[in-house]
């Protein structure tokens, strides 16, 4: 199972507790682990990710392995530590700001 945290106000607008566990069939990518978030979690469409290009919020960032994910490509596939359910996949709003 593969393991993501979200932020609190996606937890909120899905009405998840806790960590979610995802079972993907086919490789790992981020492309993989969002559709199978959004499929999962409708409500989140269009929050993660923009609908129609499924390019990445400015706003939102990906952590896994104490590494930013990112602006790695979406197709890449994410580390083992991940895919095998050691490590999540942290999904973070970040902040801006002066």
């Amino acid at each position: 199972m593969i393991r993501v945290v979200l932020p609190a106000q996606l937890r909120t607008l899905a009405d998840i507790h806790g960590e979610v566990e995802l079972s993907i069939d086919g490789p790992v990518t981020l492309r993989s682990l969002l559709d199978a978030l959004e499929e999962r979690y409708p409500m989140l469409r269009g929050t993660i990710r923009d609908q129609v290009s499924l390019r990445r919020r400015p706003f939102v960032r990906f952590f896994a392995c104490e590494e930013d994910l990112s602006h790695d490509p979406p197709d890449g596939m994410l580390p083992d530590a991940v895919t095998s359910g050691a490590e999540p996949l942290v999904v973070l709003g970040a902040m801006a700001g002066g």
